[in-house]
């Protein structure tokens, strides 16, 4: 009897009145779950902006965006607020496999996970004992095919609003202000629940009692597979789709046992996908532009009136619409300009591909996969630590567009917040705000570029080369050969073939230049010896100038990473080695090098005191060419003594090396030899 009771609409009323069940529309539903996770302030490419930290949740969650994901939830929150947004649908546009995809399905998981919860479950009704009134044949029960919320059904109890603003206050017990909450989500009872509820009220000669036995309240499905609460309607082939994908249509077997031809419970809405998340759910239409123009002018009337309407009846729904576009086919629709009122119905965020480096190297292990690989031949295969740097860093370089002010290799650094030379952040802000001002969206920061579906292809084409399966081994030089492959077959514009091939010479240099510090690790015999030598040269700069400098140039310092007192000498020829590798050739010019890593020091460590200028590429290359050349006296260079291993010296060295790169820095036998013979090389040489 307990269970029953709990299906009752006044068991539900009175557990909306205690706050144990929620009256609320999508809007404020999905508004609720983002809001209600942490919020962080992160500056992105020298803005300040949100990150909601339900986004990053997640084995697989989502990278950056943080653009997007803000403008998406502004438009939620002004929805939810009443404001104009309501009535529009969200809509993101932007180049092929830039997540605009993944976004919208990991918003709809959490929809689904937040709604399971007790406290924020979706409830609606059925009406049962149809039998009784014997002009429903043998249909016994006949739940709202909208999924309509049982505080709609109380909202409508009687045929005036203000008896049932009456019954709520006075039979169950709301407040006036909890009733003017209520009312505030107030819309009809669809048009088969209407009509329904109607013959209810005529069978029980209005005894509200009596009507309410017909009444039980279940809770909405979350099963994803049938497209209740988040449902996708991906665009179809001209022929095959049709207004009734999304609206429904006629039911021949409910015709079968209908007696009223005029009632509308004759057609059935539940065919469509629009029904199916009507009670506060989410519908995706991908690629909506793609869709023929009548089923376009369907998504017309649904945005702006958020009805799915049917020969003159009406059913309301209550429906977040998102929809995903690619620029080509929504720059069609646009040419064409009597579909405007879609476009004006639209909030269209533009979508930018991922242009920090390091967020990608995230996204990069999503695209290589956290499984563990195999050769053809059932074999471990290894993954060269540098790996996911290098495509990584092709990667993002084809997505950052040419600029007369800052060089491919300064903007990637900018974009992903760290130091490059003299260049600040407000000069990449000037860059990115020029370019936004262009019309042709493509030519906006971060539009174009290689996405990560190419990414993926790239990473299928060095699993499958014979030199991954030969040396088990995904060795990192060899994803240049393979993005270039995927630049040849999939880049159909030739400017952008000729940039993006150009680009990926850019990214080889920056792998030389990694290589470069690698190598002076392994030869050191420790996996951070460069950032110790770097940190060292930073130091001896700033205790240079030191009152408490002796004769000995000792200089005692608080390290800021540990708190201890250090003491280090203070080598004026390592200094001036550094320098000169930098390219300062006169005192002023290192004394203004100086004061800018100064300057940089006292800005970082305040936020991060483990910061180690290791993103500073020029910095740690003039270090790394200073104790590479420098450190092997008799054997010329470290490049000459491993090239040239018919003495045994150098292949005690080699071997060592070697030793080091697989005990201390991950590398396999494959990818440590590859490694150091493309190091001996003057490839890629910048």
């Amino acid at each position: 009897m307990a269970g029953k009771q709990n299906k009752t609409i006044g068991y539900h009323l009175n557990a909306v009145k205690a706050g144990e069940r929620r009256f609320e529309n999508a809007f404020q539903g999905v508004s609720r779950m983002i809001l209600e996770n942490d919020i962080e302030k992160v500056v992105v490419k020298g803005k300040t902006t949100y990150s909601f930290n339900i986004f990053g949740k997640g084995a697989k969650h989502i990278i950056g965006m943080y653009d997007e994901i803000n403008g998406f939830v502004s438009f939620v929150k002004d929805a939810a607020e009443g404001g104009s947004s309501k009535e529009m649908a969200f809509v993101l546009v932007g180049e092929p496999g830039n997540g605009k995809t993944f976004f919208v399905e990991f918003l709809c998981d959490r929809y689904r996970d937040f709604l399971s919860q007790d406290q924020n479950r979706k409830y609606t009704f059925r009406f049962i004992n149809m039998n009784k009134l014997g002009e429903y044949g043998r249909i016994n029960t006949i739940e709202s095919q909208t999924y309509e919320d049982p505080m709609i059904l109380a909202m409508n109890l009687f045929e005036k609003q203000e008896e049932s603003k009456v019954y709520l206050t006075d039979a169950i017990g709301f407040s006036d202000q909890q009733v003017d909450d209520v009312y505030a989500n107030w819309r009809p009872l669809g048009a088969c629940s209407g009509y329904i509820w109607n013959d209810i009220r005529n069978y029980a000669d209005g005894n509200l009692e009596k009507m309410l036995d017909f009444v039980e309240i279940i809770p909405v499905p979350l099963i994803e597979s049938l497209g209740s609460i988040t449902g996708k309607y991906p665009a179809k082939d001209k022929i095959t789709s049709s207004a009734v994908d999304l609206l429904g249509e006629e039911s021949i077997q409910r015709l079968l046992h209908i007696v009223d031809t005029n009632n509308p419970y004759r057609f059935d809405l539940r065919r469509g996908a629009l029904a199916r998340v009507a009670g506060g759910g989410i519908h995706f239409s991908d690629e909506i532009f793609k869709n023929k123009k009548d089923l376009v002018q369907v998504y017309l009337g649904v945005i702006q009136n958020r009805t799915i309407e049917i020969d003159g009846f009406k059913w309301p729904i209550d429906t977040l619409i998102i929809a995903t576009s690619n620029n080509s086919e929504f720059n069609r629709f646009l040419a064409e300009k009597e579909e405007a009122p879609i476009v004006d119905r639209c909030r269209i965020t533009y979508v930018s591909h991922n242009t920090d480096y390091k967020l990608q190297k995230t996204l990069t292990a999503y695209a290589i996969g956290s499984e563990s690989k195999t050769t053809l031949t059932h074999e471990i295969l290894h993954q060269d630590p540098n790996l996911n740097y290098a495509a990584s860093v092709a990667i993002v370089l084809s997505r950052l567009p040419r600029s007369e002010k800052l060089t491919p290799v300064e903007t990637m650094k900018l974009a992903a917040g760290e130091v490059a030379g003299e260049k600040s952040i407000k000069t990449l802000a000037e860059v990115i705000d020029t370019l936004n001002q262009e019309p042709d969206i493509t030519k906006r920061f971060g539009q174009k570029g290689l996405g990560q579906r190419n990414l993926g292809r790239s990473v299928q084409l060095l699993l499958e080369s014979s030199e991954t399966n030969e040396g088990r081994c995904m060795f990192a030089y060899d994803i240049f050969t393979a993005v270039e492959r995927v630049i040849l077959d999939y880049v159909s514009e030739a400017n952008d073939r000729t940039k993006f091939l150009e680009d990926l010479k850019t990214a080889k240099g920056l792998y030389r230049e990694r290589i470069m510090t690698e190598m002076f690790n392994a030869y050191m015999d420790e996996p951070l010896a460069i950032r110790r030598d770097v940190m060292n040269y930073v130091n001896m700069i700033i205790g240079i100038d030191a009152e408490n400098l002796g004769p000995d140039k000792m200089w005692k310092y608080k390290d800021p990473q540990t708190g201890e007192l250090k003491a280090m000498k203070i080598d004026k020829r390592y200094i001036d080695s550094v320098e000169e590798r930098l390219g300062l050739k006169t005192q002023e010019q290192g004394e203004t090098f100086r004061t800018s890593i100064r300057k940089i020091y006292g800005q970082k460590l305040s936020v991060d005191p483990n910061y180690d200028f290791m993103d500073n590429l020029e910095l740690v290359k003039a270090v790394t060419d200073v104790r590479l050349k420098s450190d092997i006296a008799g054997a010329g260079s470290l490049i000459g003594a491993l090239a040239n291993r018919t003495n045994e010296e150098n292949q005690k060295l080699y071997d060592r090396m070697i030793a080091t790169m697989l005990e201390k820095l991950n590398y396999c036998r494959t990818c440590a030899q590859k490694t150091i013979e493309y190091f001996c090389t003057q490839e890629d040489e910048k």
